[in-house]
């Protein structure tokens, strides 16, 4: 079963979450398809960029699968030390990353769009929410790392210690995401960014946003 996909168009990449059934959430499996395309992006030399989808109108990413997690309690150190791992090469990827939020972005989602460096969200449905504080999974060092990346420090603070779901305007007013769009127009206009970030020369950019990203560079990769 594949859970994702990619394609590019126009030199920019193109991934698809495509799991709804389980809410596009994190297992090994995922992961395994995650680290195989990553590694065709990186591989690739050319100026380009990465936009992130998914397929379902509901659901963007919904994080930890916990009925695999709860299932696998023994697996859990594990399991989180790779999704911290993955949050560390999305981050540090070495091209322009864009998320089209067309849905909920739940958790580790949440963490996993944090981790981008611009999101474009749609405005009339869906919720962005750190439910950590809820479904009682303590943020590990790096994944607070990574939401530090969100510019507004007192919206972070609230959703991270709240569990609050905001919707896309709100997300937009509290500087979560950079652009919101009706349903119609999200998917277009986050292509149309990416595809002006993809212009831009990979070397470059990505020199630039290592040095702004430079304390994500001293957390250890495997």
């Amino acid at each position: 079963m594949s859970f994702i996909s990619l394609r590019e168009e126009k030199n920019v990449f193109i991934l698809t979450l495509d799991d709804p059934e389980n809410d596009n959430t994190f297992s090994p499996e995922v992961f395994d398809e995650y680290d195989a395309i990553l590694d065709e992006i990186e591989s690739s030399t050319h100026n380009t960029s990465l936009l992130i989808t998914s397929s379902s109108p509901k659901t963007w990413c919904n994080g930890i699968n916990l009925n695999w997690l709860m299932a696998h309690t023994a697996e859990t150190d594990a399991f989180i030390h790779r999704l911290d791992q993955f949050l560390l090469r999305v981050a540090l990827l070495n091209l322009p990353t864009v998320g089209s939020l067309v849905g909920n972005t739940y958790a580790g989602g949440a963490i996993f769009a944090s981790a981008l460096d611009f999101r474009f969200m749609r405005d009339d449905r869906g919720r962005f929410c750190f439910s950590e504080v809820d479904i009682k999974l303590a943020f590990s060092t790096t994944m607070i790392a990574i939401i530090e990346l969100l510019p507004n420090r007192q919206a972070l603070n609230e959703l991270a210690l709240t569990g609050v779901r905001v919707g896309g305007e709100e997300c937009l007013a509290k500087q979560i995401v950079d652009r919101t769009y009706p349903q119609e127009e999200l998917f277009e206009k986050s292509f149309e960014y990416a595809q002006f970030l993809a212009e831009k020369d990979r070397t470059t950019y990505g020199l630039i946003k290592h040095r702004l990203r430079k304390e994500l560079l001293t957390i250890k990769r495997d």
